[in-house]
């Protein structure tokens, strides 16, 4: 008789950011923008403030431009730094070690590098030279779920053996400052910030050590590529996010989250938790209106995006370590996990503690 996999369990959630925070007033007069259009996104994102990496203002108070290079190396250097203590925070958490993982993934979109951030956090962060590894690189904010993927899939084919992914975006790498409407919806929405996820299939171990991870379903949406996407400009990235964004999103969303609770035989009403990307306040809107969602349902999801804002890939993962930290997920509870980026793209996945 053929004994039923093991299903890999999420042992610990570690995040970490930048120590300083700007609120939108803040920015708004660092980038001193008077067109009323561009500071309308500022002041109707219902973020309050963000953990930014932002050069500081010469003696006229105006904000230095950084150069395709100085924002790549500003990648690389923030990256090690609240990417190293993210990965501690985790590790700690689960009284590990860092020579104990055995497959080490990264995700992130705010700079390119070759080799890639696994090569330089795996000295940093003491890990062993022959642990395996991946960089999942462009592939936006639903990344943290394709991360999860990936991870979850070396779990369950090597029962024992500890993964463990990190979500890193340094999205004040990613800015352009200029006074455009296309640049003030980037500008006033993301941040920075980086969220490790240790993962592990064992038979020994059981809900009270960290929810189980079932299943996963993918929805593309083709006709939309283009609406989220990365521009290459006068040397360095610009950010294109088009307005009709958040309504493709909640016309979308359904496909993929029903398609998984039909998997495994559940309804809308079986799901007692919600971990959804903090994407913007329409965004999450949208999602909460077309799901039947409730307020109690997107706190977590609403209070990243208040305190941090948009963090990329790892806006999931902190919502998660809000709703573990809660530790109201009783045993045989179902959650869903729900990103959405670039392609346009809606990634999902299903958990049972």
């Amino acid at each position: 008789m053929t004994r039923a996999p093991v299903p890999p369990r999420i042992l610990a959630v570690g995040t970490s950011h930048p120590p300083r925070a700007y609120t939108q007033d803040d920015l708004v007069r660092l980038f001193r923008c008077e067109d009323p259009k561009v500071r309308q996104f500022f002041e109707s994102s219902h973020i309050q403030r963000r953990h930014l990496v932002l050069p500081e203002p010469d003696a006229d108070g105006v904000m230095p431009d950084e150069d395709g290079g100085a924002l790549l190396a500003k990648h690389l250097r923030v990256s090690l730094e609240i990417g190293r203590e993210a990965v501690e925070r985790c590790l700690g958490a689960n009284r590990r070690t860092a020579v104990e993982v055995d497959f080490f993934a990264t995700t992130t979109s705010t700079g390119f590098l070759c080799p890639g951030l696994t090569a330089y956090l795996i000295e940093a962060s003491g890990m062993r030279s022959s642990v395996h590894r991946a960089d999942i690189v462009g592939m936006g904010c639903n990344a943290g779920m394709n991360g999860l993927l990936t991870v979850a899939s070396f779990a369950a084919a090597n029962p024992g053996r500890a993964a463990l992914l990190l979500a890193c975006e340094v999205c004040s790498a990613a800015y352009v400052f200029e006074l455009t409407a296309r640049a003030g919806v980037v500008n006033s929405l993301f941040g920075d910030g980086a969220a490790a996820v240790l993962v592990v299939a064992d038979e020994r171990l059981t809900a009270a050590d960290g929810p189980a991870l079932l299943g996963f379903e993918s929805h593309i949406v083709h006709a939309a590529r283009d609406e989220m996407r990365f521009d290459f400009e006068n040397g360095r990235f610009s950010f294109y996010l088009g307005w009709e964004i958040p309504y493709l999103i909640g016309e979308q969303i359904r496909t993929p989250v029903l398609r998984l609770l039909d998997r495994f035989g559940l309804k809308r009403r079986d799901i007692s938790h919600w971990v959804v990307h903090s994407g913007g306040k329409k965004v999450v809107d949208a999602i909460k209106y077309n799901l039947g969602l409730t307020d109690h349902d997107v706190r977590h999801t609403r209070s990243v995006l208040r305190d941090f804002g948009n963090i990329s890939s790892a806006s999931i993962l902190f919502s998660l370590e809000k709703l573990t930290r809660e530790r109201i997920a009783g045993e045989g509870d179902y959650g869903v996990v729900i990103a959405m980026g670039p392609g346009v793209s809606i990634e999902t996945g299903l958990l049972r503690w």
